[in-house]
């Protein structure tokens, strides 16, 4: 059966509309109008400064607490899209878990890279932690790559989980398709390009989560990290769409197992699923 649908939906959905599909739409809306109701709350950027005259936490040593986890949001996002998964990691042991908020301005994803890099060096001196993890979705997981890659940020970064990250770049064109961290996120952009190129020696670890139902990756196998110099394994999720990959707690599950993985893990390549 064909649906039609309003003209600026048609870049979301097939005209031929499974039932997996019909559900997960419906838990993309009910998503978006939450996190909607959230946007204001994540504004503000997030300042947690030492307080005078209290040490950093220890290095890294066997036993010790789990590295720094820094959150970065997606396109015209900001840090309250992680308020669920926050409290996962919060509740499951992690210490220091906080978010990056890059300006509505930003108009190049090596810029905003920069920026992530200035904040993973604040956050390892103020804490005492010499690596941190990172977890990105969508475009902020584009932009951790990037920092990783190509500026060196494999020293700092153990494991970067992406969630719904176009690595291979998306052919979708929302109504912002003009905007050049768009173009920057379509196949073949300069910065995909640079990306492509050899990263010999890279130490970092990368998850990346995709899922077959995610209407703004396309093809969805875009989101899955590809490329023979990178640790990589790829997990695929079923049943939700793009908004979901953030707040599913099937896929903050996920995010822990990985992130618990990074300290022990040979880092093989390999693939998994999360219904």
């Amino acid at each position: 059966m064909k649906v039609l649908l309003p003209w600026k939906l048609l870049p979301l959905f097939p005209l031929r509309l499974s039932t997996a599909l019909l559900r997960a739409t419906a838990l993309e809306l009910a998503i978006l109008a939450g996190h909607l109701i959230l946007y204001p709350t994540g504004i503000a950027p997030e300042r947690r400064p030492r307080p005078a005259g209290v040490p950093p936490t220890p290095l890294l040593s066997p036993g010790a607490p789990h590295p720094p986890t820094v959150l970065l949001h997606g396109f015209v996002d900001n840090r309250s899209v992680f308020v669920l998964l926050r409290r996962s990691l919060l509740r499951h042991g992690r210490r220091h878990v906080e978010s990056l908020n890059y300006s509505l301005l930003t108009c190049d994803i090596r810029a905003a890279a920069e920026l992530l890099g200035r904040h993973v060096e604040e956050i390892c001196d103020r804490t005492g932690h010499h690596e941190v993890d990172v977890v990105g979705h969508s475009l902020g997981g584009l932009i951790a790559r990037y920092y990783v890659q190509r500026l060196g940020g494999d020293r700092r970064v153990r494991t970067l989980v992406t969630l719904g990250t176009p690595h291979a770049g998306t052919t979708v064109a929302p109504l912002a398709g003009a905007h050049p961290l768009v173009r920057q996120m379509r196949p073949g952009s300069s910065v995909l390009r640079e990306l492509n190129e050899p990263a010999p020696g890279c130490r970092t670890r990368f998850v990346g989560f995709w899922s077959d139902l995610d209407q703004w990756m396309v093809p969805v196998e875009t989101a899955r990290v590809e490329h023979p110099d990178l640790i990589a394994q790829n997990v695929r999720v079923t049943g939700i769409g793009h908004l979901a990959l953030p707040v599913h707690p099937a896929v903050a599950a996920g995010v822990r197992e990985a992130l618990e993985a990074g300290g022990t893990a040979a880092g093989t390549s390999g693939s998994a699923s999360v219904a």
